[in-house]
């Protein structure tokens, strides 16, 4: 018999009251969930496209993924590898106990141990896999026999690797840690409430605390509501979500409340945040409303593209780039003299506004916010704890122009510029591609992410146009997205509306080498076009 397999040679650690150790260096999971799906694609795994999530990922700082809730396809595994990306794999979301009728209960007798098996046999060997996942928010939490089924799944994951520690998402703290269900895993994970952690780690043997899913922050790329305040499961009539970044779930709270937990709490290893892209279904808080499709949770829209919460996140983990962001955009044509706040996310610990030229003054972030003195639901409101990480001007009023933030550094010099505009009459399309050269194997993929501009190339998002692709040479055309969870176009027409001034349309090699011409046209508008390479 003949074995060929990729492995890597890694430590990994976990030490109670420090943390987790990779290849002995202390290291916070920086996280997301990922749900299966590939936006436009649907459930098809696409090379091309999974690698493009992860570079979008990566840029945002993320270190680890967790397969949410289901076993991850090899090529997802392949390019963790590669990329240096850490994966939780999970196996299971449901157990014995049902959570809907025509679930995994039917067959987790018969089959629980020969998918776990199957699950680590195929993985165990591959070096960016830091963690098997045995349940998520299974109802055996509130049972008194979980415990006895958890124990058994865990026992299964340390015959066939004792080599990774085991955790599952419980978002049922109150019973999983007055029983002894949460002390029986590896690493206690829990999904949201993360003002538990203090009360856990009181009475948890592992003395370590994962965030295994959290945050759940609501928004809709480029859509922005007032006032500005924190909400609840809002709803609205377009059935969109404020891009403020200051709405989420019944359960669930904003990223600040998960970044001050991680930050203050030296036994929280860090946390998996729910969702970094959006997903087909589950669209939150509006269910079953019509047309509602596609979810708000993520970091990162439907088509890829990134909502203003990519930047708070990535002002935060990725610590190898500056990160300069301003929101919102600055077109809001009936709103003169109204106020309109303005935030800003960066790693810099201070920056000053200017609205056409006139200061707004500086903002510092607070860092003499902690945990504790921001625990209160009156701080929350007032946004004490964002006020730690985003540097926010709630007072100033909207007028046409132009918006220019200056970041200084710690010693107050000026480190970095950057501006949003009123934009001026839609003139084209600037078209931007993630990659120019693609395989000859039919099956590659370049995602072309089209915006509506003026003469300026200032981004115009009052004007939804429809755009039109036309393919050339050696490549397809694909699919195409604009990140909309109420859109109902197809996904598998080379045509769609814009979604606040973007979409993305994919383009597929053929087998053949030779040029792809890909042209975007719309109404009015003065055609683009882009030429890739297929090699």
């Amino acid at each position: 018999d003949k074995y060929q397999t990729v492995f890597g040679i890694r430590s990994i650690a976990m030490v109670p009251n420090k943390g987790f150790y990779l290849n002995g260096k202390l290291t916070v999971f920086k996280g997301v969930c990922l749900h299966h799906d590939l936006g436009p694609l649907g459930a098809a795994v696409n090379d091309a496209a999974i690698r493009r999530q992860l570079r979008i990922m990566k840029d945002m700082g993320v270190n680890a993924i967790r397969t949410s809730h289901n076993m991850p396809a090899p090529e997802l595994v392949q390019a963790c590898d590669e990329m240096g990306i850490m994966l939780m794999a999970e196996s299971f979301d449901e157990w014995k106990i049902p959570k809907m009728k025509n679930g995994y209960n039917q067959y987790f007798n018969d089959w629980a141990e020969k998918d776990l098996v199957n699950l680590i046999r195929h993985y165990r060997n591959n070096p960016s896999v830091v963690m098997w996942c045995i349940g998520n928010e299974v109802p055996e939490q509130g049972s008194p026999d979980g415990s006895k089924v958890a124990r058994y799944l865990q026992d299964i994951c340390h015959r066939e690797d004792p080599s990774r520690p085991v955790t599952q998402g419980m978002d049922n703290p109150d019973a999983v840690i007055n029983s002894s269900f949460a002390s029986t895993m590896d690493v206690a994970g829990f999904n949201y409430r993360p003002f538990k952690y203090p009360q856990a780690y009181k009475k948890l043997q592992q003395q370590l605390i994962l965030g295994t899913e959290t945050a759940s922050t609501l928004s809709s790329r480029g859509v922005y509501k007032f006032p500005v305040e924190r909400k609840s499961m809002a709803k609205y009539d377009d059935h969109q979500a404020s891009s403020y970044d200051v709405e989420h779930c019944s359960w669930s709270d904003l990223p600040e409340d998960n970044f001050i937990q991680h930050d203050d709490l030296p036994y929280a290893i860090g946390e998996f945040v729910w969702t970094g892209f959006d997903y087909l279904g589950e669209p939150t808080p509006y269910y079953t409303d019509w047309p509602s499709h596609s979810s708000l949770f993520g970091i990162v829209d439907l088509a890829g593209i990134p909502k203003d919460r990519y930047y708070l996140y990535r002002s935060h983990w990725n610590q190898e780039l500056h990160t300069l962001h301003i929101l919102p955009h600055w077109n809001w044509k009936g709103r003169e003299g109204q106020k309109t706040p303005i935030f800003v996310y960066t790693d810099y610990p201070a920056a000053e506004i200017f609205i056409n030229g006139k200061s707004q003054g500086v903002k510092k972030k607070d860092f003499d916010v902690t945990l504790v003195n921001s625990n209160d639901k009156k701080a929350q409101n007032d946004f004490m704890r964002q006020k730690r990480y985003r540097l926010m001007w709630m007072d100033n009023k909207y007028e046409p122009g132009t918006v220019t933030v200056v970041a200084y550094d710690s010693l107050g010099n000026i480190a970095a510029r950057d501006s949003v505009k009123t934009a001026g009459k839609l003139y084209t399309v600037r078209l931007d591609v993630d990659r120019k050269q693609l395989k000859a194997n039919g099956k590659d993929i370049a995602f072309i992410t089209a915006t509506l501009v003026d003469k300026q190339g200032n981004i115009v998002t009052g004007e939804d146009r429809e755009l039109k692709l036309k393919v050339k040479g050696q490549g397809a055309f694909k699919a195409v997205a604009n990140g909309d969870p109420t859109s109902l176009e197809s996904f598998q027409k080379p045509f769609m509306k814009c979604f606040n001034g973007q979409l993305v349309f994919l383009v597929e090699s053929r087998d053949s080498v030779g040029e792809i011409i890909a042209e975007v046209e719309g109404k009015g508008l003065k055609k683009a076009s882009v030429k890739l390479t297929v090699k």
